[in-house]
């Protein structure tokens, strides 16, 4: 019922961190879900099946293996994988830093390899590191940064 209201009935571009959370979610009818968190290898062949079964089924990449082993499965029926290029914004659990040079490269390869087998939808951070955050003012500053640093690598 929250994830109804949150997506004003459009049951549209939710966001989840479990794949069960995902399955939840399309079983009840979303049928555009982010799962956030770069794939597993292990993960790929329930990725693969609610990428098949969903009208978009969009994923996390943070490195050049990712996008090989994405590129060495495609999904078929027409069907491409929908990708957001995971940043490392200060979190330091999950994402490629944007001030790693492989960071662009990896965007680029991305966006211009197999469009017809894996494009690129945009880049993601989450700005975990608030978590600890003792007051607004701390965690505005991280959002800041965060914001920031996003659109210089945007930019670039």
């Amino acid at each position: 019922e929250g994830a109804e209201l949150a997506t004003g009935g459009s049951r549209r571009g939710i966001v989840v961190s479990t794949l069960a959370e995902a399955r939840f979610f399309a079983a009840g009818g979303f049928d555009d879900i982010l799962y956030a968190f770069p794939v597993p290898r292990w993960r790929l062949a329930e990725c693969s099946a609610l990428a098949q079964r969903l009208q978009r089924f969009q994923v996390l990449l943070d490195s050049p293996q990712g996008l090989e082993m994405l590129l060495q499965n495609p999904l078929p029926a027409g069907k491409r994988w929908l990708v957001w290029l995971k940043l490392d914004c200060g979190n330091a659990r999950a994402g490629i830093r944007p001030t790693d040079p492989e960071a662009l490269s990896l965007a680029r390869a991305i966006a211009q390899g197999s469009p017809e087998l894996v494009t690129l939808v945009g880049v993601y951070a989450h700005c975990g590191n608030t978590y600890g955050c003792r007051d607004i003012a701390a965690i505005q500053a991280i959002a800041r940064d965060t914001t920031a640093a996003v659109l210089e690598f945007v930019t670039a």
